[in-house]
């Protein structure tokens, strides 16, 4: 018998947990469908020539008399350094950068910036072209999640535009630095696994619709079969720690919330033992894709490493360098050079502290994040001519006040939605956020800098498209002048709900403030005097 034979013959109500009947339409299980159409393809387009536009127009603008600016100057020599000691493209090199001493983040990145090094070789464009990319497709992933979470294309477009005109995903795309490498991975995980829950969902319907008995064996429900989303966002996730070690806050929060989400769906279809059941069939299998996964990726980062002869550290053993009275002596030298070079990285980390007087002036609080209230200069030059005034080039990790001002209203809003009304689509956006965010806030006595939270901003759209969506259509009509005459013929003749009106306001009040901030997110030429009136905080200057 067929797969649809069997779901035209099925019982239309299996029974629950306690014989009471079910019927799937009603459990909340499956995602609302939402076809692929020309729209989507049309708003995907249009959000992708703009996004390539406003990373890559002037992209190797900003330099120092040829070379790296900010720091730049740590992570692109590194890369080069990889160009340089490639022995083939698979294994690719390694970083000396002897001037910088130890290289304290894990290789991806600079392993992908490379690759537009050699594309270009050892110059702005070259150093930052990888980066430009991943920033395009960081736009997209926001969009995809925001569709996907909402089952709305008009949603999934508003989060396209919000992502393109917020100023921090904006300049951490056109820098040769690490961020934006572990945002597009973390922002790919998240959509994975929201792929995978609702696969799973569909799994769990079909089950029931075929007539299958959720009170199975010990009551734990049926098994889901191999969940190919979920290994592919194992793989993200290990890319996302092989970038900065920050990635492991999104494997712990991540695993948790797949945990959890499989033991509610369990619940919801009527399994009488939901937590026993995702423990037994789920947890193991997470544990695999989750955990295992992400270390085997990690690892495989560092194959460069483990190939040379020349590392940092590489026979360090060998070499007697090894503390005398250290377990890693009794360890094989490659796994003992491996640890002791992360154990130094360790202890470099755990140097950067307020408390013992390491500090910069720049640095920046999590609480400061919230609403972007302490950006970071990336490039300055001032005292420069232009007539009678003086002027000066200077760009800003800058978050756009739109946005970022938002930043905590929609969180509450967020969790308001999700504990009341039952919003399960503002789970994901609220957890990426709190990976982003809670293990800063609990290490708050560490050096820390604003572009750490270039990973809050992708779920921060989110939450804000979520939340417009929820808002559209609500309200009575426009009236008067404006809703009666003036919108219908911007509209088409539709005559807009308050709700719906706001929305357009909002969107016109953030591109207007990227408009305004445009020439401190691409360090154009201005006048002493703008660039004070454009300062509004002293906290930014």
């Amino acid at each position: 018998m067929t797969t649809t034979d069997k779901l035209a013959t099925a019982p239309s109500h299996p029974r629950g947990a306690h014989g009471a009947p079910l019927h799937w339409q009603n459990l909340g299980l499956i995602p609302r469908s939402l076809w692929w159409t020309r729209a989507d393809t049309l708003y995907l387009v249009i959000i992708a020539i703009l996004a390539f536009a406003t990373r890559f127009i002037g992209l190797g603008a900003a330099q120092s008399s040829g070379t790296p600016v900010f720091d730049e100057k740590h992570y692109v020599p590194q890369a080069w350094d990889m160009v340089r000691s490639s022995p083939n493209p698979l294994v690719g090199g390694i970083e000396s950068n002897p001037g910088y001493g130890l290289v304290v983040h894990p290789p991806l990145a600079k392993q992908i910036e490379a690759w537009g090094e050699m594309i270009f070789g050892y110059s702005p464009w070259g150093w930052r072209f990888s980066g430009a990319l991943m920033g395009v497709l960081v736009v997209l992933g926001i969009m995809l999640i925001a569709r996907q979470l909402s089952a709305s294309r008009e949603v999934a477009f508003l989060a396209g535009i919000l992502a393109i005109f917020d100023g921090v995903l904006l300049v951490s795309s056109r820098f040769g630095m690490l961020d934006i490498f572990l945002t597009i991975f973390v922002v790919a995980a998240a959509l994975f696994l929201i792929l995978d829950h609702q696969q799973v969902a569909t799994r769990m319907e079909r089950f029931l619709r075929s007539g299958g008995e959720i009170i199975c064996g010990s009551g734990t429900g049926p098994r889901l079969g191999f969940r190919w989303w979920r290994f592919a966002a194992g793989i993200a996730l290990g890319m996302a720690l092989s970038v900065k070690w920050s990635g492991a806050y999104y494997i712990a929060f991540f695993g948790l919330m797949s945990a959890l989400s499989d033991a509610a769906l369990r619940h919801r279809a009527g399994a009488p033992r939901p937590i026993i059941g995702a423990l037994v069939r789920d947890v193991p299998a997470a544990l695999a894709s989750l955990v295992l996964v992400p270390a085997l990726t990690y690892l495989w980062s560092w194959r460069a490493w483990f190939s040379s002869e020349t590392a940092v550290y590489r026979h360090y053993r060998d070499a007697g360098k090894i503390e005398g009275g250290s377990f890693l002596n009794l360890l094989p030298s490659p796994v003992a050079d491996f640890l002791y070079y992360h154990f130094s990285v360790l202890k470099f980390h755990g140097t950067l502290r307020t408390s013992t007087g390491s500090s910069h002036p720049w640095d920046s609080k999590p609480w400061s994040w919230l609403a972007g209230t302490r950006p970071i200069l990336y490039s300055s030059a001032t005292d420069l001519d232009c007539g009678e005034n003086k002027c000066r080039e200077m760009i800003y990790l800058f978050g756009t006040p739109a946005i970022w001002w938002l930043t905590v209203p929609v969180l509450l809003w967020g969790f308001y939605a999700l504990i009341v009304k039952r919003r399960r689509e503002f789970l994901v956006p609220l957890v990426g956020f709190a990976a982003g965010f809670i293990p800063w806030l609990l290490a708050y006595d560490r050096q820390m800098y604003f572009f750490y939270a270039v990973p809050l901003v992708p779920f921060t759209i989110v939450l804000l498209a979520l939340s417009a969506g929820m808002l559209s259509g609500q309200g009575p009509l426009m009236s008067g002048v404006l809703g009666r005459k003036i919108l219908p013929k911007l509209t088409g003749g539709a005559v807009l709900h308050r709700g719906t009106f706001a929305i357009y306001v909002y969107v016109g009040v953030v591109i207007a403030c990227f408009a305004i901030y445009t020439p401190i997110l691409y360090g154009f030429r201005i006048t002493d005097t703008l660039f004070n009136q454009l300062m509004w905080m002293p906290s930014w200057k």
